[in-house]
């Protein structure tokens, strides 16, 4: 309880300050797979147009200096950031902007020269997917091959101590029972730590059941990263901050549930538009846009859905016994018009306890 007390306060204050720490910027559409999963339905060919650096790096100077954290990130996101050939000029503006910045990627081309060319320029960061063994990461991403490609990336990204390195998995009906088998191919690899995320049902994922897991295997999920976290590995393995957990909450993760879109978390999406993460509904929740707006303004001024949300106080939320501690779960799962969260990791836990 007490807890619970001393979270609640930290999270108002975070609130209040509205520090700005950590920019997504969707340079690209452009994607080199095809994933079931995606959100944003990212094709070789996307029909928006890549940024220009130039474009984005004049968004980045409306911050002052002065106003950047230590530890503020640029995160570089897509489509496929590696689909841009200039992705290390990139980076290098944003150093220059005295940022540090970061990619996440599907390794598909990901190799050591590239590898070098971007740790010239300054990339301190890194996610890489990896969604199964090889059937079930090769039928995710829609691309024979891709699968020893990314391994062949993760083990590159393994062995630079340079990088802030991780993994991410997004679990599904196909590898929800590989789960021991992939983190013993992590472990192999070196990979420090590995963040596992679920599917909500959006984009090419909304009508797909097989990425969609049940409320028991949602509690399987949740034991198996408990069992690796009272049992600590060569690999860390956590849950990510997609929404609270009830009785698993102070058991998968090192911190409690708190998320931090529009709060601490901002994006310029492909078309100039700043939001929170790029997963967040971006006809809903849209704040302005680069192109005609201050993006410093915009996040000091604007983002009130995110610092208040009573809001959500609706639909299966309204009466909830968690919604101190939840607010209505992450922000990507209020996508859409309707006036209901679409996804609630709590209900999942109630309901197969209550079997």
């Amino acid at each position: 309880m007490i807890g619970n007390l001393l979270f609640r306060a930290f999270r108002k204050v975070e609130t209040n300050v509205h520090e700005l720490n950590y920019l997504f910027w969707e340079c690209t559409t452009r994607c080199n797979l095809h994933c079931r999963h995606c959100g944003s339905d990212c094709k070789e060919a996307s029909g928006e147009s890549d940024m220009p650096i130039a474009d984005f790096i004049a968004a980045l100077k409306t911050i002052p200096r002065k106003a950047i954290p230590k530890n503020f990130t640029v995160v570089l996101t897509g489509g496929e950031p590696l689909m841009r050939r200039d992705i290390a000029e990139a980076g290098r503006q944003i150093r220059a902007c005295g940022c540090h910045w970061g990619m996440v990627t599907n390794g598909f081309f990901y190799t050591a020269e590239r590898q070098e060319e971007l740790l010239r320029a300054g990339m301190g960061a890194l996610t890489i997917s990896l969604d199964g063994l090889e059937p079930s990461h090769d039928w995710m991403r829609g691309r024979a091959g891709s699968y020893s490609r990314a391994v062949e990336a993760i083990r590159l990204a393994a062995s630079q101590p340079r990088l802030y390195f991780d993994v991410v998995t997004c679990v599904n009906q196909h590898n929800i029972n590989e789960l021991d088998n992939i983190y013993n191919v992590l472990c192999d690899a070196g990979v420090p730590q590995w963040r596992i995320f679920t599917i909500i049902p959006i984009g090419r994922a909304k009508n797909d059941p097989e990425l969609h897991l049940s409320d028991s295997q949602f509690v399987q999920l949740m034991e198996f990263i408990k069992r690796h976290r009272q049992q600590p590995g060569r690999t860390s393995v956590t849950f990510s901050c997609e929404g609270y957990l009830g009785r698993y909450e102070r058991i998968v993760r090192s911190a409690p549930y708190f998320c931090h879109a529009g709060i601490n978390i901002a994006s310029v999406l492909i078309d100039g538009r700043i939001c929170a993460c790029p997963n967040i509904d971006r006809d809903r929740f849209s704040q302005g846009n680069i192109y005609t707006d201050n993006l410093y303004q915009v996040w000091n001024e604007r983002f009130e859905p995110f610092r208040n949300r009573n809001w959500a106080r609706t639909g299966i939320c309204k009466d909830c016994k968690a919604f101190n501690l939840c607010l209505g779960n992450g922000m990507h799962n209020w996508h859409g018009t309707g006036n209901d969260v679409i996804n609630c990791h709590y209900r999942k836990i109630e309901n197969a306890g209550n079997r």
